[in-house]
């Protein structure tokens, strides 16, 4: 029995390996390529692994492919991801925790408009939305991209509620005793206690904004504007794609998220599993 079951365990962790790197090899494959020469990249004879390592794809993608560098398009990214982000995360959960502790007229129906929402596709609203911003004379800016994420993402908002259930209404109890007002109870006691589902929402939706393309495509009018994922296809023109370049800038584009999930791996576990325990 001892036997089989270790046959078992080397079988289970050879196949966890090789499926682990058939999941990055894409990955790998675009990390190399970031050093390789244009004639390396294409073709059906195309080596793995750089017969001569071209390390000015770097210096040469950061330039851009324009009259901007990747020095703006990264700080254009950092802008509309955190800002973004910031404003899911407070709206998300104040409208999680009025859903979940506060009873008011019409609650249930507005958690089912909320629900109702998450199964629309997102590109029945593209054009709604492009000609409400239009009207507005938004198109061109990062409001469009920033402001709808203040007034809550149905997604987190469901996640945070669920998180908040599992939290013993004793404690809003024993601070009203106390003499604290919902705004209070919310910002000193529920607010702390949703830190795993604060992180996790703070991970995703990062990497949500972060790799967004359809988003800059729609609104950002002006190169000098532009995102690092709307970016990277400047180096495509009818003449023709620079790819060591491209897949440089598209490397570098993945250590903020990479960072982002290294140092905050394990409370994103946490938050994506609190509201199911609990519950």
């Amino acid at each position: 029995m001892k036997a089989k079951k270790n046959i078992y365990t080397v079988c289970y962790h050879v196949f966890v390996v090789l499926f682990g790197l058939l999941m990055i090899y894409p990955v790998i494959w675009m990390i190399l390529s970031s050093f390789k020469m244009k004639s390396e990249i294409l073709g059906n004879n195309a080596p793995f692994f750089p017969t001569e390592w071209v390390f000015e794809n770097y210096p040469n993608g950061w330039k851009g492919a324009g009259e901007y560098s990747f020095a703006t398009y990264f700080k254009n990214s950092i802008v509309i991801s955190v800002l973004a982000t910031v404003g899911t995360v407070v709206s998300s959960a104040m409208v999680a925790y009025a859903l979940a502790r506060v009873k008011f007229k019409g609650r249930k129906f507005w958690f089912t408009c909320m629900i109702m929402t998450m199964l629309l596709p997102g590109q029945v609203l593209m054009i709604p939305q492009y000609i409400i911003w239009n009207n507005l004379h938004m198109v061109g800016t990062f409001v469009p991209m920033i402001l709808p994420k203040f007034l809550g993402v149905p997604f987190f908002i469901y996640m945070m509620m669920q998180f908040i259930k599992g939290l013993p209404k004793e404690l809003d109890e024993a601070a009203m005793i106390d003499g604290c007002n919902r705004y209070q109870i919310f910002s000193k006691i529920v607010l702390p206690l949703l830190g795993p589902s604060i992180i996790t929402t703070v991970v995703i939706q990062f990497y949500w904004v972060w790799d967004d393309y359809m988003g800059p495509l729609l609104y950002l009018t002006k190169p000098g504007l532009y995102t690092v994922s709307f970016a990277i296809k400047n180096f495509a023109d009818v003449q023709g794609t620079n790819f060591g370049p491209m897949f440089a800038m598209s490397t570098l584009s993945l250590i903020p998220v990479f960072l982002l999930f290294l140092f905050f791996n394990r409370y994103l576990m946490d938050g994506v599993t609190a509201g199911s325990v609990k519950g």
